[in-house]
């Protein structure tokens, strides 16, 4: 019995620290644990969140290039006839659009989609408005007739896109 009770005397104060070796190594585990998140997450942001930046900025970019104002400022008069005009819209939108496709990766899937339902919003009613005029109309004629349909929409095609890319920003980054 008196064996019994030397090792009771012995081994409770071993578990004691024992257990507290085990809780010490835990604890410090735990931290480094932590601390390498936290080195993760710095890097993360320091290397990732810059190229999101630049993506939702590209995306502004692409979505304001592609409006019909500004499309016709730059590109309408390279153009004689409406069928021409139709012609240099239609490939400056889907060159600006192929042009940025990678940036998608750096999106939610929603705003992709309101960004791509813009550019096929814009493309329509350059084709609508085409609809409207001879092919060999004057490319003036085609321009006058876009506006008109912007006009009658009250708003931009690409509008909706901008505030969705807008809200996203400010919503993973502010």
């Amino acid at each position: 019995m008196a064996v019994l009770g030397d090792l009771i005397k012995l081994f409770i104060p071993a578990a004691l620290v024992l257990y507290g070796m085990y809780l010490t190594v835990k604890l410090l585990l735990q931290r480094e644990a932590d601390r390498h998140h936290n080195d993760v997450k710095q890097r993360y942001t320091e290397t990732v969140v810059p190229i999101r930046l630049q993506a939702y900025e590209r995306m502004v970019l692409f979505l304001e290039r592609i409006s019909p104002n500004q499309l016709l400022l730059r590109l309408g008069g390279q153009a004689d006839t409406a069928l021409d005009l139709q012609q240099l819209l239609l490939r400056d939108i889907r060159d600006e659009f192929n042009h940025n496709l990678s940036q998608q990766v750096y999106m939610s899937q929603a705003v992709w989609e309101q960004i791509q339902g813009a550019m096929n919003d814009v493309a329509t009613l350059i084709n609508q408005a085409s609809g409207d005029v001879r092919p060999d109309a004057p490319a003036l004629d085609l321009s006058k007739r876009i506006f008109e349909r912007i006009i009658q929409r009250d708003r931009q095609p690409t509008s909706d896109a901008l505030r969705a890319v807008k809200e996203e920003i400010q919503q993973l980054f502010m």
